[in-house]
């Protein structure tokens, strides 16, 4: 069964985020324009679709109309294993420039590492993996 991929809502910043996601995380960006669509409810130059597909999936979109941006409340996207220790702090430290480490990337009582960082966009992220073992 597919995981659920998070799709974001950016103000006019969803091909900055993605491209962004893609500097972190590695993948494959595509990014569909309103214009190329044909919609015109929205700047023709803004993000319809975009996605991020890699070793984490990302789908964003620019906000149209009275849509509203993306807003992440009590919702973080976990990344429990998803890498080995060197990646997981390589994505870590570098969803943390420009944003907010709410938890550090550390050792935990029961001997996984795990931690939390909110990024320049207002996404929450908690990473984390098992020592190699």
């Amino acid at each position: 069964m597919p995981a659920p991929t998070p799709y974001l809502h950016f103000p006019g910043t969803a091909a900055e985020a993605l491209r962004g996601y893609q500097a972190v995380f590695g993948g494959e960006v595509q990014l569909y324009t309103f214009a190329e669509f044909s919609r015109t409810d929205a700047a023709p130059d803004l993000i319809a679709h975009g996605q991020l597909r890699g070793p984490v999936d990302v789908f964003a979109a620019d906000i149209a109309g009275d849509e509203q941006p993306v807003r992440v409340e009590g919702v973080l996207f976990a990344l429990l294993g998803a890498a080995d220790a060197e990646t997981s702090h390589r994505w870590f430290d570098a969803l943390a420039d420009g944003g907010t480490v709410l938890d550090p990337l550390q050792e935990r009582a029961w001997g996984d590492h795990d931690g939390q960082v909110r990024d320049r966009h207002g996404v929450t992220w908690l990473i984390g993996y098992q020592p190699a073992g």
